[in-house]
């Protein structure tokens, strides 16, 4: 089988390229190209726009007996595409465009000469100022002259236009609304702020409170004396706070041998601290009674010694049944304490 792509042809040894027949076409003979429309164009036959860019199969020639700078002038031939009138445009290289020749009016072409007539007045003008400075004086005054017509042209227009102008309702109530909501948010910030304040001072007070709780908890105030009782002098300040610390309080004078005085002294003074004066006129003075001298056994009585001889009050007489003897804790415990022996 032979190649699908072939690249190289076979020439054989006695060709002669000179003897190939050549045709001869004409100069102005047509090519079938496939184009778009080089601008916006309307019919004369049917009045059909056709639109800028629209795709045509387009017979292509060249113009004979004109050049422009030894460069060649193609004319292009299409049809309309509602009427199938022929239209002929041509190509134009002085202007880098297309120039409309038959069969259509080409759009905005008033524009285009305009833009032509403008270019045109600049150049001459740019002409003329070169060769004379008076000139250059003129246009320049014109132009200043021109402008300002222009922007007082400008300014009564918009003062017409604002006397004109009809209020805009809706973007008013819209700004209104804006700041309304913006003032919202600014007012809630506030307040979620001055809350947080005073949840702190809140928080600082309570702390400062349970301090101060804790203080006096720990310092308690001693009651007033009541009235009529005569004030004493303060105790001699200790280390200990409550009257069950002794128990556990060991202090140094014991340590060190203390006399037989000092420990009657120390016992004097926690019975003292802790019911009080036997004598004075303290709280539990009038419950506590002094135990008074044994007087002498009535006639017919009997009684028994106590220790070291002492008559107690377990007498009772000879012939009649025994007395009821009233006694209470307190009063023993008084009769205790002025005991010297544990």
């Amino acid at each position: 089988m032979s190649e699908r792509k072939v690249l190289n042809k076979y020439y054989p040894p006695d060709f002669d390229p000179s003897k190939i027949p050549k045709l001869k076409l004409p100069k102005d003979r047509q090519y079938v190209v496939r184009l778009m429309a080089p601008f916006n164009m309307r019919c004369k036959t049917c009045g059909e726009y056709i639109y800028k860019g629209k795709k045509f199969n387009a017979r292509k020639e060249t113009v004979m007996n004109e050049l422009y700078m030894g460069l060649p002038i193609f004319r292009f031939y299409i049809k309309c595409t509602r009427c199938l009138a022929e239209i002929t445009f041509k190509t134009d290289p002085e202007n880098t465009d297309y120039s409309m020749e038959h069969g259509a009016t080409r759009n905005f072409q008033a524009e285009k000469l305009i833009e032509q007539e403008e270019t045109k007045i600049v150049r001459d003008r740019e002409e003329e100022e070169l060769n004379n400075p008076m000139k250059v004086l003129e246009n320049r005054t014109r132009d200043s002259k021109l402008e300002m017509e222009v922007l007082e042209n400008l300014q009564e227009l918009k003062e017409l236009n604002q006397r004109q102008a009809a209020p805009d309702f809706e973007g008013m109530i819209g700004q209104a609304r804006e700041l309304e909501q913006r003032e919202k948010e600014r007012e809630i910030e506030e307040d979620e702020r001055e809350t947080q304040e005073m949840l702190g001072r809140a928080l600082m007070k309570r702390l400062r409170d349970s301090d101060s709780d804790s203080d006096q908890e720990e310092t308690p105030s001693e009651a007033p004396p009541r009235e009529g009782t005569p004030r004493e002098a303060p105790p001699p300040v200790s280390s200990v706070d409550r009257p069950t610390d002794i128990l556990t309080t060991v202090k140094p004078s014991e340590t060190q041998g203390p006399s037989v005085g000092a420990v009657k002294k120390a016992k004097v003074e926690r019975w003292e601290k802790s019911v009080g004066k036997l004598g004075g006129g303290g709280a539990l003075s009038s419950l506590v009674v002094r135990r008074k001298p044994a007087a002498a056994p009535p006639a017919g009585c009997i009684s028994k010694p106590g220790p070291k001889g002492i008559p107690t009050a377990n007498s009772v007489p000879m012939n009649a049944a025994p007395l009821a003897v009233h006694s209470s804790s307190l009063s023993l415990l008084g009769a205790y304490s002025d005991s010297e022996s544990e």
